[in-house]
């Protein structure tokens, strides 16, 4: 494979402190890299010395002369009077461009609904992220450099830049990416750099195989300094008795990559969390009644929404950009009020919001004073108390960086002291819009081990599949047609249902056809919508009639319906029964004899719970 770019021995300083000391690394032909480390290590500079935009302050970058290289920054910079066509095409008309139809395939998929004539200055941080990505990608370039593609993009926009990347991985195309996302790094990278300590460290394979190769490194760094300590213990020794005594070398080995996995208990005790939940917030959180947003052109957001949100609960939330997810965070923290409806909430909560902008961090203030200020010593809702300053350093900020302004700081480090601040202030309700955007991967990893261990509700706007899976215990989707739906299967499921409803990626088109819930799901919203009725998936409002032909004759589809409900039936009272064993177990904590024959009875019921699930989703798939 042809070499795109060669690094030399480069080193870069901002002031005192060096990024990258005598880095030396190549891309060639058909490499896929992932970059990631912490925020501020180094990852974009290294990435505009690559490109060229910045020059090192020693070593040299050489670059294939002949090869056609596009570059995203973290930040658009469009012409203050471009519009939509002037950035993607070059003013080009439609019968030109669209001739190509690999070309109009990702106008169609990332820019649908966007007048192309418009100007880019008014559009949403999201749609300015689409329409960069879109002139990147009509460029037919031999080495994509992205720095953090997927920020400001929908979860569904993310699984097609994903697809597509792989695709044009496969015809040969180089990439390098930085991103937080794991998902979408581990579907698209096939090598890892890691950028820290002024270094960079290479793992083959994606984000899980770097993960694995790390640990193994770290274990085999524990091995060496384990045998160095023995070795010092065996000299020390012979310096007092005169001959060594005879020991044995420790020996470590790893057979495969679940042995490291092994011995690591589950993220989260669910039952512990939701009784400690119980007692910090009483047993209401949240109750939506007929909670409806309206914008002032007539659009409905959402609702008629009827929910039940609980101490305890884990909640993921997407949806396509401007379906009102952000919205609907803001409704429940008081900052926007609903057009209809009323929202009854707990007379315990303290809410924790943390919206998308950084803007409430004053600018002139130190990092240190402004945590400081808001609660020198704090204990933290797992019980164990924690300075201001050992919260600092867990999430990254040390040495200079305390006393750096925050006018000075990045926009993840700006991003990390906001989410330290919340977590300071003691919620016991947190509501994250977008937590994920501009943080590294170490710190997304710290602050999961803090969700995992806090007994409070949670709500969580992402992109970001991983964070989602890992912090949340079930997913909704806000639909873009007013109704929010349960998704058993999570997001995969949600992509699944928009794909199959034929929409475009990453943009509401309303929903037709059957809902994407899942057995027992529903839309909160119990009232009927204008548009429709009840759907055979449980749905309510879809709005879209008959489901598609099925090729079943009548009679088998009768039989098929009632199957349906009849398993419909089963799972709802298989339901009421697993949550009386819940409260069983909360009422019978300290009854350990107890608690372990509901344990067990509480397993039965999920095996069962997960066969009606399974013959569930077989019936629905004859449907068609």
């Amino acid at each position: 494979m042809a070499n795109l770019i060669n690094a030399e021995r480069l080193t870069k300083a901002y002031g005192t402190r060096i990024l990258l000391d005598d880095v030396s690394l190549g891309l060639a032909q058909g490499d896929v890299v992932g970059v990631v480390g912490r925020n501020g290590d180094g990852k974009s500079t290294l990435l505009r010395l690559l490109v060229g935009d910045e020059e090192p302050d020693a070593g040299q970058v050489v670059r294939t002369a002949s090869a056609s290289i596009g570059y995203l920054a973290q930040a658009e910079n469009f012409a203050p009077d471009a519009t939509v066509r002037d950035a993607i095409v070059d003013g080009e008309p439609d019968h030109v461009w669209a001739a190509d139809a690999t070309r109009r395939g990702i106008v169609e998929h990332l820019l649908d609904g966007l007048d192309l004539d418009g100007p880019i200055v008014p559009l949403s941080g999201g749609e300015k992220r689409r329409v960069a990505l879109v002139a990147l990608m009509l460029g037919h370039h031999d080495l994509l450099v992205l720095d953090e593609p997927t920020n400001h993009l929908d979860v569904e926009a993310v699984a097609w830049l994903a697809r597509h990347l792989a695709e044009l991985r496969d015809r040969g195309t180089a990439m390098l990416v930085v991103s937080h996302d794991r998902w979408f790094l581990d579907a698209v990278c096939t090598r890892v750099w890691e950028v820290h300590d002024a270094v960079v460290d290479a793992y083959d394979g994606g984000y899980a195989a770097y993960v694995l190769a790390r640990v193994e490194r770290t274990r085999q760094a524990a091995a060496n300094e384990q045998r160095r300590q023995n070795l010092a213990r065996k000299e020390l020794a012979w310096l007092r008795r005169g001959a060594p005594a005879r020991t044995s070398k420790p020996k470590f080995r790893i057979d495969a990559a679940n042995a490291l996995i092994s011995d690591v208990p589950e993220p989260r005790d669910r039952l512990a969390l939701q009784q400690f939940s119980v007692t910090r917030l009483g047993k209401d959180v949240f109750d939506l009644v007929g909670t409806t947003l309206d914008l002032p052109g007539g659009r409905r957001l959402f609702g008629p929404l009827d929910w039940s949100i609980g101490p305890g609960d884990r909640i993921g939330l997407v949806g396509v950009n401007g379906s009102g997810k952000s919205t609907l965070l803001r409704v429940l923290a008081h900052e926007q009020s609903p057009t209809a409806g009323r929202i009854k909430q707990g007379k315990t909560l303290r809410i924790g919001h943390l919206s998308q902008s950084v803007t409430e961090l004053d600018d002139t203030d130190r990092v240190l004073s402004s945590v400081t200020r808001l609660r020198n010593e704090t204990k933290l809702a797992t019980g164990r108390d924690a300075s201001a300053s050992s919260l600092l350093e867990e999430f990254g900020f040390t040495g200079d960086r305390l006393t750096a302004r925050i006018g000075d700081l990045s926009g993840g480090e700006r991003r990390r002291l906001q989410f330290l601040r919340l977590l300071i202030s003691e919620p016991n309700v947190l509501l994250l819009d977008e937590p994920t955007n501009d943080l590294d991967i170490d710190t997304l990893t710290v602050i999961e081990d803090y969700l995992d261990s806090w007994p409070g509700t949670l709500i969580v706007v992402s992109h970001d599949r991983y964070f989602l899976e890992r912090v949340c215990d079930v997913t909704y989707a806000l639909m873009g047609d007013g109704r929010c739906v349960l998704l058993p299967g999570g997001v995969e499921q949600y992509l699944e249902h928009r794909q199959s409803s034929g929409a475009p990626g990453g943009r509401s088109s309303g929903s037709t056809g059957r809902s994407p819930g899942g057995p027992g799901s529903h839309p909160v919203g119990t009232g009927e919508r204008e548009s429709g009725g009840s759907d055979p998936a449980g749905g309510v409002g879809s709005g879209g009639g008959a489901p598609a032909a099925s090729g079943l004759t009548p009679a088998q589809e009768r039989a098929a319906k009632k199957e349906i409900a009849r398993l419909e039936g089963q799972l709802t009272k298989l339901a009421t029964r697993i949550d009386h064993v819940h409260q069983k177990m909360a009422k019978h904590a300290s009854d350990y004899a107890r608690l372990a024959e509901l344990q067990a009875t509480l397993a039965e019921l999920t095996d069962e719970q997960d066969s009606l699930e399974l013959a569930w989703l077989e019936a629905a798939e004859s449907l068609g």
